[in-house]
Formats: C-alpha cells, structure tokens, sequence
C-alpha cells in the first residue's frame, strides 16, 4: 500500500508542475488554485508512504515520478524536445528507480 501511495503522490506532483506552468508565475487564479491544492495532497501522501518507506527511497521516486511525468507532459502537451539524449536521460531516471524499488524492502 505505500508504494500505491507513493505514485498516487509522484502523480499529483505532475499535476501541480504543469499547472504552475500554466499558471505563469501565479498570476492564473485557477492554475495557481489546482497548483497548491495538488501540492498539499501530494505533500500529504508522501508523508503518509514515508511511515513505512526509507526517506532516500520514498523522497527519490517522488521526485522521479515528478520529473518523468512533467518531462513526457512536457513533450506530449507543450512541445517540449524530444532529443535522443533527453530521452535517454529520461530512461536512465526510470532505470535508478527501478532499481529502489527492487532493492526496498516493504
């Protein structure tokens, strides 16, 4: 169960990066809304994976999950490049947390 935590938390952490994109500098009141309301349950539910998980362990895949999310959000939704060594960079991301979770007891 605190691994399902865990992603549902990376998730969220996806959804408050592309609307504080959207939400230009805080100056959108319902992308800087939908920001802080996503932060504060993402937040809260990493809290709540890390009673049971490692803090390197739970800390790393959050940000993991974040950064992979917003980077494919990045391409498929705003244009962002797609370059053979930003993808492989994206690839080696996934490959270190695969590693956690093999290597993490719980």
């Amino acid at each position: 169960m605190p691994w399902l935590i865990l992603l549902i938390a990376g998730l969220l952490e996806v959804v408050w990066s592309y609307y504080m994109k959207l939400s230009a500098g805080f100056t959108r009141p319902w992308p800087s809304a939908i920001t802080l309301i996503a932060m504060g349950g993402s937040f809260a539910l990493l809290s709540t994976a890390m009673r049971s998980l490692p803090l390197g362990t739970a800390y790393t895949v959050w940000t993991g999950i974040g950064a992979i999310g917003a980077f494919v959000l990045g391409i498929v939704a705003l244009g962002e490049s797609a370059s053979p060594l930003r993808l492989f960079a994206a690839a080696m991301i996934v490959a270190g947390l695969v590693l956690l979770k093999i290597s993490t007891e719980s």
